[in-house]
């Protein structure tokens, strides 16, 4: 645990990080997910999450405030939003518990009507039919109709582990049908054109798949190298 000198054990409130350019954010909304994944070498992306916005067209892509929270507790998130600028995104780390509700319909309200863009959250939701509404985005674990406590402790922009991803105050989430991934800022201007590169390469095989133009020697030339007979 890190003690923060003048906070009690347990709590804490961060600085959110340093502005991430509007053009960079549109860049990367304008690029599947996958792709991202693609990019940053196939094995980080969260796990275990599901859309509750009940729109698969849907694209989050905004700098997260981060949120630590007890299991079961949503007092600091109360605090991030109220801290939240538009187009944020709240990622919480609730340790995946399922037992009690850490964000709900009212919660949502609030948020809206500060133009945060989404919820990324490591532990339950409730009032689905709201969220279902559309309007912000939300992945959560699971759900419950179980409502929290607002006691504390936690902890408001802190690096987070949440469904899988690490994540600091102000990295990039970016999220789509096919999953959240978070970009840590300063890799950023790196990964974009590799992103894009690789978006265009897809696009060339897509093409060349609809056309019926295969490269089976792509597949057979892997085959041959593992000892097939192909």
């Amino acid at each position: 645990m890190t003690i923060h000198k003048d906070w009690p054990i347990g709590y804490f409130i961060g600085e959110r990080g340093a502005p991430i350019d509007a053009g960079v954010i549109d860049a990367f909304r304008a690029l599947p997910v996958p792709n991202i994944g693609d990019s940053m070498g196939r094995s980080v992306g969260a796990l275990g999450l599901q859309a509750y916005h009940n729109d698969a067209n849907l694209v989050l892509c905004g700098p997260a405030i981060t949120v630590k929270v007890r299991p079961g507790d949503n007092l600091m998130i109360h605090k991030a939003i109220e801290m939240a600028q538009p187009g944020d995104v709240i990622v919480v780390d609730g340790s995946g518990d399922l037992t009690q509700a850490l964000i709900g319909g009212l919660m949502r309200t609030s948020a809206i009507t500060k133009k945060i863009a989404g919820f990324v959250i490591d532990g339950a939701v409730r009032d689905l039919n709201e969220w279902a509404e559309g309007g912000i985005a939300c992945w959560a674990r699971g759900n419950t109709l179980r409502g929290p406590s607002k006691e504390g402790p936690g902890e408001v922009n802190t690096p987070v582990h949440c469904a899988g991803l690490v994540v600091s105050p102000g990295d990039l989430i970016v999220a789509d049908a096919d999953g959240v991934i978070a970009i840590p800022q300063d890799e950023l201007s790196v990964l974009l054109p590799r992103v894009q590169q690789h978006a265009q390469r897809e696009d060339k095989i897509r093409a060349s798949n609809v056309a019926g133009n295969n490269d089976p020697e792509r597949f057979n030339a892997i085959l041959r190298g593992k000892g097939c007979p192909v």
